[in-house]
């Protein structure tokens, strides 16, 4: 009886010892050693770097004394570009990508729709996720780009391939960022040249319909013209008075009221010229003092919008960002997968780890029942 229970238990154990650690050792053996293929990584490492923009430790200060610094939001933008569906799908032209991963080549069991089951987009896309890399360290700003692919060459040139569409995604948004604004900046000088075109056509064509190039400074000289006829005539008037008290037949008195009513004319002609008509000096510099403002709130419109157009220019300067490429992308000279001995190695360790819990368990449901 002991030794049938004893056989009974030796085979229990010993078809677990195959189940859990046998035979996922010669899987493995299997796979590992004969089916896997080998996966070449590419690496290439960069920054993006802007002129405006506070550096970082490290290589951000080395950057910093050549007059650039570590961008921000562009490095993050161009992670994420790397891992896009729209970076695949610049890189899967002519299906370039599905031909290196789904090559005949590789092992049906590694390479892209290796079944047969999944070629979609989509299904491509989760297999170029798994073959991408993309690591950025905060210290120096350094992003790390890994690439892996069946052979050294794909890996290296797809590497390449995002370096240069990670470049053309950069240089993109700073060109649209300038157009931006830039282009506000221009049309307001423009806008703001026309406006003083037009205050200048506006002031030019009045002087030349009224024949007045400054109505408030001929105005001036205007009363003063006047200001001496009426002194002539104050003192003519006194004259007259003077003659008529102590020489009332005096033959010059007629000579001096008709000088006198003369003044008197010339004073009144004068004075209209000056003011007191639609056509006098003073109507016309209403006008003109309303043209002349014209003009000099367009011209410092131009002169503001001329010194916004400029400063506009040298922020979009200074908000460029550029790609510099730190290391260039390199052809592995070995697959660094898969680790064949260190991955045979680790399914034993699992078997036996998980043979000992799967006896412990058993031996105590046994325990248990007895």
């Amino acid at each position: 009886m002991t030794r049938a229970r004893l056989g009974r238990a030796l085979s229990r154990v010993n078809s677990l010892f195959l189940v859990t650690v046998v035979a996922p050792t010669l899987l493995a053996i299997v796979y590992f050693g004969l089916l896997a293929s080998d996966v070449y990584v590419s690496q290439s490492q960069f920054v993006v770097r802007s002129p405006d923009k506070p550096a970082a430790s490290g290589l951000g200060v080395i950057l910093k004394s050549v007059g650039f610094s570590n961008a921000g939001e562009e490095i993050f933008i161009a992670q994420d570009y790397v891992r896009s569906r729209d970076a695949l799908r610049s890189l899967n032209k002519d299906g370039a990508v599905a031909k290196a991963y789904g090559a005949p080549s590789v092992s049906i069991f590694d390479r892209y729709n290796g079944f047969g089951w999944n070629g979609t987009f989509e299904d491509l896309y989760d297999f170029y996720k798994g073959m991408i890399g993309v690591e950025h360290d905060t210290t120096s700003s350094i992003t790390t780009l890994k690439v892996k692919a069946f052979t050294a060459e794909d890996a290296r040139r797809v590497n390449r391939q995002l370096l240069d569409l990670s470049e053309a995604l950069v240089n993109r948004l700073n060109n649209r960022g300038q157009t931006d604004l830039l282009g506000n900046a221009q049309r307001e000088a423009e806008e703001a040249e026309l406006a003083a075109r037009r205050a200048s056509q506006a002031l030019g064509a009045f002087r030349q319909r009224s024949g007045v190039v400054d109505p408030e400074r001929q105005a001036t000289v205007q009363f003063q013209l006047v200001s001496k006829l009426q002194d002539e005539l104050i003192g003519a008037r006194l004259q007259l008075q003077q003659l008529q008290a102590l020489a009332p037949e005096n033959p010059q008195i007629p000579l001096l009221r008709t000088r006198i009513a003369g003044l008197e004319r010339q004073v009144d002609v004068e004075t209209g010229r000056a003011a007191g008509s639609q056509r006098s000096l003073s109507a016309t510099a209403v006008q003109y003092q309303r043209l002349t403002l014209d003009r000099e709130y367009a011209d410092k419109r131009l002169a503001a919008a001329l010194t916004s157009l400029q400063e506009a220019r040298n922020e979009a300067r200074r908000k460029q960002a550029y790609v510099e490429r730190i290391v260039e992308a390199n052809l592995p000279d070995e697959a660094d997968e898969p680790r064949r001995l260190r991955s045979i190695f680790a399914t034993f360790i699992l078997g036996l780890v998980a043979y000992g819990i799967l006896t412990m368990l058993f031996a105590g449901i046994r325990e248990h029942r007895d």
